[in-house]
């Protein structure tokens, strides 16, 4: 058998050459792919950002959260310190030569809560009116309902009885004083974002003529 001519050897191997071409171009397309997948399956410059993205609203959320809370909280310790100096204020002994408009216990427990209100920055005049009042037995010459004070809504009931005694006798008499105050919450996406509440709290004191 005659050897094949040299043009045509040279043509058969340019066409392997190309068919072996052919095959390195389609395994490195199929490889390119598999390693920008692994590349970016092991990039981790990225994954910061992206938690981030993810728990910064949640934290935002809490912080936002624990603030109104924490406004609701103080201003709830405001109020029962504002409550207690105006049940102290009320049960104090009057001036039995002033005249009885600026000595009365309602109006010195009022002006004592106002004080106490006004230095912690809250305002007396958003006080709602009383929905309901504690419940109290009237002891001699008092009375169980709320004391009239222009101006404020402040429930003021006294005397009353504070405890029975064994006996069931008139007991300790003091004076009370109740009253609301209103709170709005601000926490976007949530049940209680622009909802207003009303703080409430009450003190009774003693009365010290007794």
């Amino acid at each position: 058998m005659e050897p094949p001519a040299f043009g045509e050897l040279s043509r058969e191997l340019r066409m392997e050459l190309h068919r072996g071409l052919l095959r390195m171009t389609g395994l490195l397309r199929m490889e390119l792919p598999r390693r920008t997948l692994r590349r970016l399956a092991l990039e981790t410059r990225a994954a910061e950002i992206a938690e981030a993205a993810a728990v910064l609203p949640l934290m935002f959320m809490m912080l936002l959260g624990i603030f109104w809370f924490g406004q609701a909280f103080s201003i709830y310790g405001a109020i029962t310190r504002a409550a207690q100096d105006g049940a102290r204020a009320g049960a104090a002994p009057t001036c039995s030569t002033c005249a009885p408009s600026a000595t009365s216990a309602a109006a010195n427990a009022v002006a004592a809560v106002n004080s106490d209100l006004l230095a912690s920055k809250l305002d007396p005049t958003r006080i709602p009116a009383p929905s309901s009042t504690p419940t109290f037995t009237a002891c001699t010459g008092g009375t169980n309902t709320c004391a009239t004070v222009p101006g404020s809504n402040v429930c003021v009931q006294g005397p009353v009885q504070l405890s029975q005694t064994a006996t069931g006798g008139t007991g300790v008499c003091g004076i009370s004083v109740s009253f609301q105050y209103p709170f709005q919450f601000w926490l976007p996406f949530t049940s209680l974002n622009k909802q207003r509440i009303l703080l409430t709290t009450s003190a009774s004191v003693r009365t010290e003529t007794q």
